[in-house]
């Protein structure tokens, strides 16, 4: 037991990006860029779309929970790491570890399925003009939105439990900015092997199987525009690559970081992976969106227009 902090025993300690080094203040000055970037950025995207009032579509609802869900991973991670910056080896109680597991699958997870749906509604937009006010009301958007909450929810519970409930006997230190899971199994003195299996099934499912629906509803996608007008062609081109940019950087990373066995992970490694889908996705997400989509730039001058009418009367 620590006295000077109040660590407990049952405390797991973070060790934090960079374990093995003394020079904090550069990284942590770009972490907390990244940090304001992201939080403005998706901010401001999700201010747009509802301000708005032609924003008001499927793409865009879609869009708007995408900038959510970036501004919770960043809340979720980013306070604690730079915390981490100025302390090194902080502790972390455990159900505070438990929290940052269960909302980070359930970002994570969301994200992943959501991007899926997002891929579905531009199929049918640009392979089904015609069919989509039918196949792509509100209430089936409140639906596939619900749907991907419930099932992010549930996937999150299961392994926050079994996480936890995993006993641990031996060093408490996590070589992780954040409680991650394949960090805290390295820790466990069980025999976790059949979990890593089960973790491995559900990375599949939550994964490859998203993705694939993906790559097929683009690969449609991709045929049907090149037959397309060069005005229509340019429009759609440009609307299905920002899609791809992130669906490629994000599931990129998840994958590379779910489907190793926990013999696989290294921790530096793993740190640089989860930094880019915790913080350079979340950054760049809403300049991809907004800078590759002339309907959101259009909206964002109109907004700095009511602004600068607003400052002078």
């Amino acid at each position: 037991m620590k006295t000077g902090n109040k660590t407990s025993s049952a405390d797991f300690i973070l060790l934090g990006l960079l374990s093995r080094t003394n020079v904090h203040m550069f990284p942590m000055a770009m972490i907390l860029l990244a940090f304001i970037a992201a939080l403005s950025g998706n901010g401001l995207l999700i201010l747009v779309i509802q301000v708005d009032s032609s924003l008001n579509t499927p793409m865009y609802f879609f869009l708007c929970q995408l900038a959510f869900m970036d501004i919770c991973q960043t809340l979720i991670i980013v306070p604690k790491m730079l915390a981490d910056f100025l302390t090194p080896g902080n502790p972390i109680s455990p159900v505070g570890c438990g929290t940052q597991i269960f909302l980070m699958l359930t970002m994570g997870v969301s994200e992943c399925l959501l991007l899926a749906v997002m891929s579905y509604d531009r199929y049918i937009a640009i392979c089904n003009p015609l069919q989509y006010p039918i196949l792509v009301t509100r209430n089936i958007c409140f639906l596939l939105s619900a749907g991907v909450w419930m099932a992010a929810l549930v996937n999150a519970f299961f392994h926050t439990v079994f996480t936890l409930s995993l006993p641990y006997c031996g060093s408490k230190e996590i070589d992780h900015f954040f409680c991650e899971v394949p960090a805290l199994l390295k820790l466990s003195c069980s025999d976790t092997s059949r979990y890593e299996a089960m973790v491995f099934v559900s990375s599949i499912v939550l994964l490859l199987i998203p993705s694939s629906i993906i790559l097929v509803s683009y690969a449609c996608i991709l045929s049907r525009v090149l037959r397309m007008k060069s005005t229509r062609q340019q429009k759609a081109l440009a609307t299905c690559s920002s899609h791809l940019t992130v669906v490629g950087m994000f599931y990129g990373a998840a994958i590379f970081m779910s489907l190793r066995p926990s013999s696989y992970h290294f921790p530096e490694q793993d740190k640089i992976v989860a930094l880019f889908y915790t913080i350079v996705t979340p950054v760049l997400n809403p300049l991809i969106y907004s800078l590759r989509n002339r309907d959101v730039l259009r909206a964002l001058k109109k907004l700095i227009g009511i602004f600068r009418v607003f400052q002078q009367n």
